[in-house]
């Protein structure tokens, strides 16, 4: 399925290189890597022990068509709002997590505690899609050192595979009598597709002309509860499972 991933991706960014150089905009390669933290539906989904003991690691390879410089003719193009504050973003993601149960109910010395303290899972996702980048100060200015810092924001759309998982320590999740009584109707570990939204905010450091640092906080909202192979009919689960993650990385202009 990696495999499978990553020549996704390679025919992804061929495809869209190839669309785009035909009109001289330049390229941009990165890569980030940072700790994701899953909402699901393993413990309480507000409580902070669960959302830190339920911390991942999120993976994340990224393109962008910058349309401010012209690599045909190694000059900036015209002095358009569009070129100068936007750059658009495609980008892959690997997001895994290993899940617990924690909270109040889950610590209690009763049976139903004991049920979810024994129950253990994961799930790690594969992402594919783009986005639209806005950065509020000029690109042009900041790619000339005019700002060391570019804050910016996105929105997009990705092609999501997941793939969960879960096993309990008093035997298989399908004796029912091994299950918290919540999630007895409501475990499938099959993997499956969706699409998720994704919202991004972030700030790039300048630290040479082809080269910035980059840190930014990802919010992915996913069109399925069934990201952690649990989805429970009960009041509290009143969203679908998202996760955000705070990625580190570099981003090296191509064609500068």
């Amino acid at each position: 399925m990696l495999r499978t991933a990553f020549l996704l991706l390679f025919f992804f960014l061929s495809f869209y290189g190839k669309s785009y150089s035909q009109f001289g905009f330049s390229h941009e390669i990165g890569v980030l890597v940072g700790p994701s933290s899953f909402f699901t539906d393993y413990g309480e989904r507000w409580n902070v022990e669960n959302n830190i003991s339920n911390s991942g690691i999120g993976i994340g390879i990224v393109h962008y068509i910058n349309f401010a410089f012209d690599a045909e003719c190694n000059c900036y193009t015209r002095n358009r709002f569009f070129n100068n504050h936007f750059r658009i973003r495609s980008e892959f993601d690997y997001l895994r997590s290993n899940l617990e149960h924690h909270g109040p109910v889950a610590s209690e010395n009763t049976t139903g505690g004991k049920l979810l303290r024994a129950m253990h899972g994961f799930s790690e996702t594969y992402e594919v899609g783009m986005h639209l980048e806005y950065h509020p100060l000029n690109i042009k200015d900041f790619a000339n050192f005019g700002y060391l810092f570019s804050p910016y924001v996105s929105l997009g759309v990705h092609y999501v595979h997941f793939r969960p998982d879960a096993y309990s320590d008093l035997g298989p999740l399908e004796d029912r009598n091994n299950v918290f009584p919540t999630f007895k109707d409501g475990i499938d570990l099959d993997a499956n597709n969706t699409f998720a939204a994704i919202g991004s905010m972030g700030v790039r450091y300048k630290v040479h002309r082809s080269g910035d640092i980059m840190i930014e906080g990802k919010w992915h909202y996913y069109g399925s509860d069934w990201i952690d192979g649990l989805n429970i009919d009960a009041p509290q689960n009143k969203a679908d499972d998202w996760v955000f993650w705070v990625g580190f990385g570099y981003v090296y202009q191509i064609n500068f």
